[in-house]
């Protein structure tokens, strides 16, 4: 059986060695003063992607049309989520899967979303949504983040195939030692 995790690490390493398109928290990228000045539309999806899934990845896909810089923040704190992996390696294996793609840039945030936004210059967060409990959750959320700080969210609903994907179904899967490649996206 194939691990998921040794194929993301996998594609991080290979990324690290090539060094080419999406940006990981430690190689910089487009800053929110740089995005402004270039006068680039600018939109955010940020979660703690343990694991980064199919799903996740379609949402990143069908989001990037819709902006000229999509950056993906992976969340640093561990507040409700304790035996995540480093959130560093998280960014590696993100990263490694849109190495090719200069317009979106992978970085770890600490704290609110909206303040991550603000540093990034994004106008925008982008979330993915499977059910109407998603949509519930998702919509409070859109709500308080538009009353702390204006920034809108941008809801997409999951495609039909990838409606039951999430990431503590492929965790519970790896638990078991199932094979959960099919729920892992590969480098484009």
């Amino acid at each position: 059986m194939r691990n998921g995790n040794e194929e993301m690490k996998n594609a991080a390493a290979g990324a690290e060695a090539e060094g080419t398109g999406a940006k990981g928290a430690e190689a910089g990228g487009t800053g929110a003063k740089e995005a402004e000045a270039e006068g680039l539309r600018t939109g955010i999806i940020v979660g703690s992607f343990n694991p980064f899934t199919v799903g996740h990845d379609n949402i990143v896909t069908r989001a990037l049309p819709l902006f000229d810089r999509l950056v993906i923040g992976v969340v640093g704190d561990q507040v409700h989520k304790p035996g995540m992996p480093p959130a560093e390696e998280r960014v590696r294996a993100i990263a490694a899967l849109y190495a090719d793609e200069p317009r979106i840039e992978v970085k770890t945030y600490y704290g609110l979303a909206v303040e991550f936004a603000r540093q990034e210059g994004a106008r925008f967060i982008v979330k993915g949504v499977r059910s109407v409990k998603d949509f519930e959750y998702e919509r409070e959320q859109a709500d308080v983040n538009r009353m702390l700080s204006g920034i809108e969210t941008i809801l997409l609903y999951a495609e039909p195939q990838f409606s039951s994907v999430s990431s503590t179904m492929v965790r519970e899967l790896q638990h078991f030692g199932a094979d959960v490649s099919t729920f892992l996206p590969r480098k484009k």
